[in-house]
């Protein structure tokens, strides 16, 4: 390598390295001096577990702890709940000496988000024993009494916030099933009301009366049977009392008693007369004679005995007894048209109680699945109602602070040597890479080496190329200029647009976010995160 001619390249192009020098030097310099201090509280939280082991009595409140970090974090950084922080606690009100600077309202709510940052170490460990979760919350500002006011609100507001959480869904699981009890104590009614509509409608053939009917039943069939025999019986003994009758014209004594003088004298008379008749015609005297004395007898036995002269006893006994029968066979035949009523009924009722069966299970079926929901619905408000009362008291899983935010005694950043030498060695960088990407491009024949490379021949002198005075001065005016104007116009255009436009560090984070570079940054400090924690995602930068 031939140092000499790279030093001579180096020193033909030293204009450009001092002007990127500069360049760098001025940028560093000036943004070590604008950028405004960054102080940094930081507040520490604890989610301690619940105080009351669950075997005793749980909470309603089943949101898993980074979840419920989540939530709340996100109903922190909502767009009215931002600007309302910023309006109240002053974060955007200029510091004294400033201008006042007027933000439009995405603007602030975006840089509030990126800003604010929270993350959670700790947690459910993939493997090891489960570890603490621990919070930590903080916010850059210009002042220290600012980032630890922003600080302390934002925690209040989380610890509030996780209060309303775990009250809210505490009290909306107890009113959940205080309205499931309701509604199912009114389904338990209606159902109670059809049972009992459906048994008063068949009443008569309900399968818990089956028996009872069916042994009804027997009994009237036997009923039945023994009433049908009596009929036959006495349809029997009526035919015979006739046949009898009709054959001898007695039916049997008349009284069980003894008879009088005038009864067996009229008996006798009766034997006379019916043997004369064998004998006789009936106009013989004798025949008439015993007639006339039967007829004088049975008017004496009939005044005698308060009855009608002229009526045969035998005749009024036939009619009596045959009038008895048929009373009794009357009756006998009305019980059984009654028994074989009830009979159909019963067998109506007896075939109707399967259907009927069936469809009262499946009504009682029906009321105790409600019965059993309704069961399980009061235990389950019952545990609602421990459960509400546990986070009233706030003995289930709570956030409690560790650590305040107390004004930093120091800013957090920008460290400004480190801003001034990065500026610095940017600017060195920056010169040395223009000055070789100048060489590589330039394929012009400088040196004698080149022509012998390129054309094969041996050159005898080399002139270099003479500049005039004029062009000399010309170069070194130039040059000249453009350092001026790196060293003294790049900073004041830098003060400028951080004092009229917007604040440097503002404007880096907007572009940070539009070339999605805020995102990139993110997940390499999630990545780099040391201890395996459980980081909530914020969009910070």
């Amino acid at each position: 390598m031939d140092l000499r001619y790279y030093l001579s390249l180096f020193l033909r192009r030293l204009h450009w390295f001092v002007l990127f020098l500069a360049l760098g030097s001025a940028v560093g310099i000036t943004l070590s001096q604008v950028l405004p201090p960054v102080y940094v509280a930081q507040a520490r939280l604890l989610v301690e577990a619940e105080q009351i082991p669950d075997n005793l009595a749980a909470s309603t409140v089943r949101t898993q702890t980074t979840e419920q970090l989540q939530i709340i974090q996100q109903r922190i950084l909502t767009r009215a709940n931002l600007m309302e922080l910023a309006n109240r606690l002053q974060i955007y009100a200029p510091l004294p000496g400033q201008s006042p600077r007027r933000l439009d309202p995405d603007e602030i709510v975006a840089d509030l988000r990126a800003r604010i940052d929270i993350a959670v170490r700790g947690g459910q460990a993939r493997r090891g024993p489960q570890q603490a979760t621990i919070v930590s919350i903080s916010f850059p500002a210009a002042t220290p009494q600012l980032s630890a006011n922003v600080v302390n609100e934002i925690v209040t507001q989380m610890l509030a916030e996780n209060v309303r959480l775990r009250t809210a869904v505490a009290g909306q699981t107890l009113d959940f099933f205080e309205q499931e009890v309701e509604r199912l104590d009114r389904e338990l009614a209606i159902r109670r009301e059809r049972i009992l509509a459906f048994r008063n409608e068949n009443r008569e053939a309900l399968p818990d009366s089956l028996d009872f009917r069916r042994r009804q039943q027997l009994a009237d069939q036997e009923r039945l049977a023994q009433l049908e025999r009596t009929v036959a019986g006495l349809a029997d003994r009526r035919e015979r009392l006739v046949t009898l009758f009709e054959t001898t014209g007695q039916v049997g004594p008349i009284s069980a008693g003894p008879l009088s003088p005038e009864e067996r004298r009229l008996q006798g008379l009766r034997e006379d007369l019916a043997r004369a008749r064998v004998t006789l015609s009936p106009q013989n005297p004798r025949v008439q004679m015993i007639e006339a004395q039967i007829q004088a007898l049975e008017a004496t036995i009939a005044e005698q005995g308060g009855a009608e002269p002229g009526v045969d006893p035998q005749q009024a006994a036939f009619q009596l007894q045959l009038a008895d029968i048929d009373g009794q066979i009357t009756f006998a035949r009305d019980e059984i048209t009654r028994v074989q009523g009830r009979l159909e009924d019963l067998s109506r009722t007896i075939e109707a109680t399967p259907a009927n069966t069936i469809a009262l299970e499946a009504l009682e079926r029906d009321h105790t699945n409600v019965q059993n929901q309704y069961n399980q619905a009061v235990a389950a408000r019952a545990r609602a109602a421990t459960g509400e009362t546990i986070e009233a008291l706030s003995r289930g899983q709570r956030i409690s602070v560790i650590e305040q935010a107390t004004p930093p005694r120091a800013p957090d950043r920008p460290n400004r040597t480190m801003v001034a030498a990065a500026g610095v060695g940017a600017g060195l960088a920056l010169g040395l890479g223009f000055i070789l990407l100048l060489e590589l491009l330039n394929r012009a024949v400088r040196r004698p080496q080149d022509l012998t490379a390129r054309l094969n021949i041996v050159a005898f002198a080399t002139v270099p190329y003479m500049r005039t005075r004029g062009e000399a001065r010309r170069r070194s005016a130039l040059i000249g200029l453009a350092l001026l104007l790196v060293i003294a116009g790049l900073p004041a255009a830098i003060w400028a647009v951080d004092t009229y436009y917007r604040p440097i560090d503002l404007l880096f984070a907007q572009t940070m976010r539009a070339t999605g570079l805020d995102e990139l940054v993110d997940r390499l400090r999630e990545s780099l995160t040391p201890g395996g924690g459980i980081g909530v995602p914020d969009g910070s930068g």
